[in-house]
């Protein structure tokens, strides 16, 4: 069982920059995949940052990639959204989401969800 807060959202102006935290709870953390995923008002939930649950392998969405990284600190039961150059369409709540195994693309294959962060980027 892994329970997921996240937190740093907020309003920034486009060009800015936020960093997102994801806290999970359990001695099983570094055992996990995360993943953070968006979700603006009306649209499907989107992929947008994975990584493996050693930190080695990560990936990007294209709509991010270059200006999002994201990161973990086992040692910490963290995980991190570094987000960079923001614009107007990255506007949307962000989760976090953890599941055993290899990474993934699909929210589906996600076990564990966080409650979400607000980002609201102005233009």
């Amino acid at each position: 069982q892994v329970q997921l807060v996240e937190s740093g959202g907020g309003l920034v102006q486009a060009g800015g920059s936020l960093k997102l935290s994801c806290a999970a709870s359990g001695r099983t953390f570094s055992t996990y995949a995360m993943g953070w995923f968006r979700q603006a008002p009306g649209k499907e939930r989107e992929f947008v940052a994975a990584i493996s649950w050693s930190g080695g392998i990560s990936y990007h969405a294209d709509s991010v990639k270059g200006r999002f990284t994201i990161s973990r600190d086992n040692a910490k039961n963290m995980v991190y959204l570094q987000m960079n150059s923001l614009k107007p369409e990255d506007t949307a709540v962000y989760y976090c989401a953890a599941r055993g195994g290899t990474y993934s693309l699909r929210p589906y294959a996600y076990d564990y969800w966080g409650q979400g962060t607000q980002v609201t980027v102005s233009s």
